[in-house]
């Protein structure tokens, strides 16, 4: 069974750091593509960073570019978000989902991730 968990997420004061973690199972952890994606009230859900550890490939939004990085941990088969400089522009749920059907470099591209975690808040006060 494909499972997809993410943690990490919380309050924190503009300016400051979370780490989200999505742990996953069920899958060719490294030959698939892992993205967050976050979704902020009343805002369509969109693409914040993908990474495939088979392609050795990461791809980041233009509005966190800098400020988040995404990492891989194979022998945990977790995805990590760590996310600096934070803004109140930022506060959305935050996903992690995987393109299981996906060949090459991953993308963001919502509708090829097919499986979805549950969301993680991250709330960024002003």
């Amino acid at each position: 069974e494909v499972q997809l968990v993410e943690s990490g997420g919380g309050l924190v004061q503009a300016g400051g750091s979370l780490r989200l973690s999505c742990a996953t199972s069920g899958f060719p952890f490294a030959d698939v593509a892992i993205g967050w994606f976050r979704q902020a009230p009343g805002k369509d859900r969109e693409g914040v960073s993908c990474t495939k550890v088979s392609n050795a490939n990461t791809w980041y939004s233009d509005s966190v570019k800098g400020r988040f990085t995404i990492s891989s941990d194979t022998a945990a088969n977790t995805v990590y978000l760590q996310m600096n400089s934070l803004r109140p522009e930022d506060t959305a749920v935050y996903y992690c989902a995987a393109d299981l059907e996906g060949w090459g470099a991953c993308n963001p591209r919502i509708p090829e991730y097919l499986n979805w975690g549950q969301g993680t808040q991250v709330t960024v006060s002003s």
